[in-house]
């Protein structure tokens, strides 16, 4: 992959890994609120488990883009 092309994969999924961490606060919050006014908070743990396991991969995603950019940068040299 071109270097271009890799440092705009990896802003995005910048952005993806930051919007994420926003949505895993808010469901938190969500389910705090949920529990102190004494409602099933059981779906929405569920979809937190799925936004972590979503956050999980678009690290994963990050990071091996980061690996791949430093080799594209290293051979660029």
């Amino acid at each position: 992959m071109q270097l271009k092309m890799l440092e705009e994969h990896l802003a995005q999924c910048e952005r993806h890994v930051a919007l994420g961490e926003r949505h895993l606060s808010r469901q938190r919050e969500i389910i705090a609120e949920l529990d102190r006014d004494g409602h099933d908070s059981t779906k929405a743990r569920e979809l937190l488990v799925i936004l972590g396991d979503t956050q999980d991969m678009h690290i994963a995603h990050r990071d091996r883009l980061r690996d791949d950019l430093a080799n594209a940068a290293a051979k660029g040299k």
